[in-house]
């Protein structure tokens, strides 16, 4: 029997406290989802928003607890469905609820429950094996409405409405539909707008785009408890008027970063892309924004200017980011790529930031002094720690070799394998330390293995010699300079001096690499070290 209701009034069915609600349910006829405490809340939030629910709640009821009389008209049958009257009596246990317990539960406890009705579609008998497979129907086969098609549809249900915030997006999702769809657009077809297959080119979302331009506040700037308080500089007070400007902002800032990068635009999600990519879209919004701010702090009215004025503006500050951009190595631009989320894309947008105080000294975002601290200190820090653990393993692994070579008492290796100016230098911090380190092998610098190297050549260059096969002894060690340069920059805090997050890059490579040597010459790896590369750090 299957009995399809209208609509069901809250009131007749009493809820306690979902608190002190409590149900026994046997194993076997357990097969809804456990109720979600967060789900609820939010159910509740959008029933008190006076929301309502167009779907049926499904509940199988107990036919011992039912008593239909039928009302005959003429012409009926069973397939037609049956006029009656359906009385259910009040009992423990009589309905089971198939699929809807959030909604249900949601009014508990909630004023809206005396007056709310819900639609509910009835199935009388059903046995639990049977309720099981109606719940996996319903939730397998019922699909739901992509997100990319709820923000497209934004534009055109919202247009007109009299809450500016609401319209708002209503104006960012045609905006980004309009860039989409113009030729003349440097986001033309680049952009997944309500079901459109998602490509190596069409690989920007309008979602991601329109939570990146609201997050922006380049429409409104400031509200409080619902009301509007202040406009950005994108608004006009005209929805057609905000969209062309919109658009013509965006079209012209992006049109300046496509230009300088063309070829990494032009990648979309390819090997070697990442800049036409939702991340990388959110950066150059982040990047705009920290622009108008600038601009506002000086005291233009940016509100105020007309769209050429404004973009004339904010154009020397885009062309120094773009240009940023465009300098990239392909090494440089992968640690782009690979700095996700929002996480990643702040820290996108303080190097682009940075990149123009390189330019214009006056462009000083808040935060970005704070931010670039942090990363001199994060940076030095992570430098320092891969540094000295190179040092170890030169330390641990050269004289390792040198007392295979030359014999293992100090009269054999340090004299046949040590260069007499290096013997001489460490000598001397030995006795004015009065050896309080242990052997003089503890008083080497990293500098001084360089000049080991390159001494024992043929013994130690398959292990040290670092670049093509075959290359000479001051260009294979070459890169013992170049990290002894870093390691004087990190080895003081107070020298006001930070690597780079390449820099960083290059002493990491430098330590995955002689991990590798290490682990194909078969030469002795430094004691409790892992010989396996780690990962590049720049992400």
């Amino acid at each position: 029997m299957n009995c399809c209701f209208n609509w069901i009034s809250l009131e007749r069915f009493p809820f306690r406290n979902e608190r002190r609600a409590s149900f026994r349910v046997s194993c076997h006829y357990a097969y809804q989802r456990k109720v979600s405490k967060s789900r609820l809340n939010k159910i509740k939030k959008y029933i008190s928003g006076k929301g309502y629910f167009p779907t049926s709640i499904v509940v199988n009821l107990e036919t011992k607890h039912l008593q239909f009389d039928q009302v005959h008209q003429q012409g009926e049958t069973e397939e037609s469905g049956l006029l009656g009257w359906l009385k259910i009596r009040p009992a423990y246990k009589s309905a089971w609820i198939i699929d809807g317990q959030h909604r249900l539960f949601g009014y508990s406890g909630h004023d809206r429950a005396k007056k709310a009705k819900l639609s509910v579609t009835a199935f009388a008998g059903l046995p639990p094996g049977q309720q099981a497979r109606l719940f996996i129907e319903i939730n397998s086969k019922q699909k739901k409405v992509p997100q990319i098609l709820l923000q497209t549809l934004v534009a055109e249900l919202n247009w007109e409405a009299e809450d500016a915030e609401v319209r708002l997006g209503a104006i960012i999702s045609k905006a980004i539909q309009t860039l989409d769809a113009n030729p003349e657009s440097v986001f033309f077809q680049r952009i997944q707008t309500s079901e459109d297959t998602k490509d190596t080119k069409r690989c920007i979302t309008i979602t991601s785009l329109a939570v990146a331009l609201e997050k922006a506040a380049f429409h409104i700037a400031k509200k409080k408890s619902g009301h509007v308080l202040e406009y950005g500089p994108l608004w006009t007070g005209d929805n057609d008027k905000t969209l062309k400007r919109t658009n013509f902002i965006l079209n012209k800032w992006f049109e300046l970063i496509r230009n300088a990068a063309s070829d990494w635009w032009d990648k979309g999600s390819l090997p070697g892309g990442g800049l036409a990519m939702n991340d990388g879209i959110g950066a150059g919004v982040g990047m705009l924004k920290s622009v108008f701010q600038h601009l506002e702090k000086q005291g233009k009215k940016l509100i105020d200017r007309d769209s050429d004025d404004l973009f004339e503006l904010v154009k020397k500050y885009g062309e120094a980011f773009a240009a940023y951009l465009g300098s990239l190595s392909e090494d440089e631009k992968k640690k782009f790529r690979d700095l996700r989320g929002a996480q990643g894309v702040g820290t996108r947008v303080r190097h682009g930031e940075k990149a123009i105080r390189e330019k214009f000294s006056d462009f000083n975002p808040d935060g970005l002094d704070e931010f670039l601290e942090k990363e001199k200190a994060q940076t030095n820090s992570k430098a320092k720690e891969i540094i000295d653990r190179i040092e170890v393993t030169l330390q641990k692994v050269i004289i390792s070799e040198l007392k295979e070579e030359f014999g293992e008492n100090e009269s054999d290796w340090w004299m046949e394998g040590v260069p007499k100016q290096v013997r001489l230098e460490v000598t001397k911090r030995f006795e004015e330390d009065d050896g309080k380190r242990g052997g003089k092998e503890n008083y080497f610098d990293l500098i001084h293995y360089r000049k080991i190297v390159t001494d024992n050549w043929e013994l130690l260059s398959e292990i040290f010699a670092y670049g093509k096969k075959g290359v000479g002894k001051e260009k294979g060690t070459l890169w013992m300079e170049e990290l002894n340069e870093k390691r004087r920059c990190v080895a003081h805090s107070s020298s006001g001096i930070s690597l780079s997050i390449e820099d960083l890059n290059q002493v990491q490579e430098y330590d995955d690499w002689l991990r590798r040597q290490i682990a194909g010459g078969n030469a002795s790896a430094p004691a409790n070290e892992s010989i396996e590369p780690e990962n590049s750090v720049g992400s």
